[in-house]
C-alpha cells in the first residue's frame, strides 16, 4: 500500500467513525431513525443519571439536612409525574392497590433515595456513593443463598465474588478513613440504601401493580416527600424554604428537571426501542460518569484503587445481572441515580 492509499484509508476510517458518532448530534438526531434516537436516548440516560451524583453532592454541602433536600426533589419531581397521568384521565388507586404503593415507597424513597443522598453529606465522594449504589444486584444473590429453594447459578456466584472483590480492592486505600466516624456513617447509610433496593427490586417482582407503574412511581415519591419532611421538621433540622441557598436551589432544580423528568422520559424511550439488556448498560456506565466528573469537575480523589475496584465490581454486577436477565430491575430511576 502506498502512501496515498494509507492516507485514504486513514480517511475514510475516520469519516466512517465520525459517521458513527453523529447519532449522538442532537442537532440532527430528529433526522435520524427510531433506533438511532433510542441511543441517542440512552446516552442522555447514561450522562445525566450520573451527573445526579454529583448534584446532590453538591447540593448538600449547603442545607443543613439532606433529607429535606431529597424532600423536595421528590416532592417536585413526584407531582410533575402525578398531575401528567391525573391530566391523561389516570384514577388514582384503590382500595388494596395502596400497599404496595406505600411499601414501595418506604424501600425506594424514603429508604434508598433518602439515605444515599443524607450519606453524601458525610466524607464520602459522590464516585463512591454511585458504585456502591451500583452493587444492589449482588444483595440479591445473598438475599437468594437464603431464601430461595432454586440453585444460584454459578454465574451469578462468581459475579458475587467479582463485585465484593471490587469493593474491598476500592475500601483497601480508605482503610485510615474508617477512623473517621462520618466516613464510616455515609459507608453504612450507602449500604443500607443498596439493601432496601435489592428488597425492592424483590418485592416489585412478587407484587405486580393493576394500575400504571409510572403513575404508581409519582404517588411513591409525593408519599416519601411528605414524610421524609414531616422528620426533617420534627427533628428541627429542616430550614424554611427562603433560608435554603441558591446552590441547594440549583441542585434540585437539575435533579427535578434533568435527573427525574428528562432522563427518565429518554429511558422509557429506549427502553421502547431498544433491547432490555443494551438499555440497561446505563447501571455500569452512571458510576463511572459519576467518578469521573467528581475528580474532573470538583477535585474528587480518583486514585488506581477507585478505577480498578469500580471496574472489578461492575463487571461483577454485569455477570450477576446477566445470570439473573429474567428478574427485571425496578421500573424506578431514582436509585439508579440518586
Amino acid at each position: 500500500m502506498n502512501i496515498f492509499d494509507f492516507h485514504k484509508t486513514i480517511v475514510q476510517s475516520s469519516a466512517d467513525s465520525l459517521k458513527k458518532l453523529s447519532v449522538f448530534n442532537p442537532l440532527t438526531i430528529r433526522k435520524k431513525g427510531t433506533r438511532s434516537k433510542a441511543i441517542f436516548a440512552l446516552a442522555l440516560v447514561c450522562f445525566f443519571w450520573g451527573t445526579t451524583w454529583i448534584a446532590s453532592k453538591e447540593g448538600v454541602k449547603y442545607i443543613p439536612d439532606a433529607l429535606q433536600m431529597a424532600a423536595i426533589r421528590q416532592f417536585l419531581g413526584g407531582l410533575c409525574y402525578v398531575l401528567f397521568f391525573l391530566f391523561k384521565g389516570a384514577s388514582l388507586p384503590k382500595g388494596k392497590e395502596w400497599i404496595p404503593i406505600l411499601v414501595l415507597s418506604f424501600l425506594n424513597f424514603m429508604i434508598s433515595n433518602g439515605l444515599s443522598t443524607l450519606a453524601l453529606q458525610y466524607k464520602i465522594s459522590a464516585g463512591l456513593g454511585a458504585i456502591i449504589g451500583a452493587i444492589f444486584p449482588l444483595w440479591i444473590v445473598v438475599i437468594g443463598l437464603f431464601i430461595s429453594k432454586e440453585k444460584i447459578p454459578v454465574k451469578a456466584i462468581l459475579g458475587l465474588l467479582l463485585g465484593f472483590g471490587g469493593v474491598c480492592i476500592i475500601f483497601s486505600n480508605h482503610l485510615n478513613d474508617f477512623a473517621d466516624p462520618a466516613f464510616r456513617w455515609g459507608i453504612i447509610l450507602s449500604v443500607i440504601a443498596t439493601w432496601t433496593w435489592a428488597f425492592a427490586t424483590l418485592y416489585t417482582k412478587k407484587q405486580a401493580l393493576n394500575f400504571n407503574p409510572y403513575f404508581s412511581l409519582g404517588l411513591q415519591m409525593i408519599i416519601s416527600a411528605v414524610v421524609l419532611y414531616s422528620f426533617s421538621s420534627a427533628t428541627g433540622r429542616a430550614v424554611t424554604l427562603t433560608a435554603i441557598p441558591w446552590q441547594s436551589w440549583a441542585a434540585i432544580a437539575y435533579l427535578v428537571v434533568f435527573g427525574s423528568l428528562v432522563a427518565f422520559i429518554a429511558y422509557l424511550y429506549a427502553l421502547q426501542h431498544l433491547p432490555t439488556e443494551q438499555t440497561s448498560v446505563y447501571a455500569y456506565i452512571n458510576p463511572m460518569v459519576a467518578v469521573l466528573l467528581g475528580a474532573l469537575l470538583f477535585g474528587e480523589n480518583l486514585t488506581i484503587f477507585i478505577v480498578v475496584g469500580g471496574l472489578v465490581t461492575l463487571l461483577g454486577v454485569y455477570l450477576v445481572n446477566k445470570a439473573f436477565k429474567a428478574i427485571p430491575a425496578p421500573e424506578q430511576p431514582e436509585a439508579e441515580g440518586i
